[in-house]
């Protein structure tokens, strides 16, 4: 139903998009690049493909550089780019469930709004550890051996949002713009 209707599709797109390369830049396979363009594969791709480099990281298989951005290539891409969807999938939904309550059937309450809090409490799956880097806190292992299970936690929150709120929505009671709704 979310995906039928163009606003939907718009801030799931916007969403999505926007999430995959912040989560890409806070991982460190997007950077400002020196300018040029240039694309290195290393030796063996495949065999380097299912390299890991800690939880739910992986080496990058081939570095993109197109004028004043770098992109390194690897499977986190295709695991940010899942986590991305999911989270544009939760927003656009919620933004369904504000536009319009009657059809997810919440009434007038901010229910739509209190679905989208998974989609965003999932940053810190990927962006957790960088932010006390950044922020300069001094964490225990225990506390930067628990982000590893953030991503899984992050996923099944949104899944869980997705379902929660998909069941609701009736799809005969929504407007689609072009049959004259808001």
């Amino acid at each position: 139903m979310t995906l039928r209707r163009r606003d939907g599709q718009l801030v799931f797109a916007a969403v999505s998009t926007a999430y995959l390369l912040v989560y890409l830049w806070a991982i460190g396979h997007l950077a400002a690049g020196l300018g040029g363009f240039s694309v290195t594969v290393v030796d063996d791709p495949l065999a380097t493909l299912l390299q890991s480099e800690g939880t739910f990281s992986f080496r990058p298989v081939a570095s993109v550089v197109l004028g004043p951005v770098t992109y390194l290539a690897s499977l986190n891409t295709l695991l940010g780019g899942a986590v991305a969807a999911l989270v544009g999938l939760n927003l656009a939904v919620s933004y369904l469930a504000w536009r319009q309550p009657a059809a997810c059937g919440i009434g007038q309450s901010s229910s739509g709004l209190v679905a989208g809090i998974p989609a965003l409490l999932s940053g810190t799956a990927c962006c957790g550890p960088v932010v006390l880097i950044a922020v300069g806190i001094q964490a225990s292992s225990a506390l930067l051996t628990a982000f590893q299970f953030l991503l899984p936690a992050a996923v099944l929150m949104l899944l869980g949002s997705l379902l929660l709120v998909g069941r609701q929505i009736t799809v005969g009671s929504a407007k689609h713009p072009s049959a004259g709704g808001e």
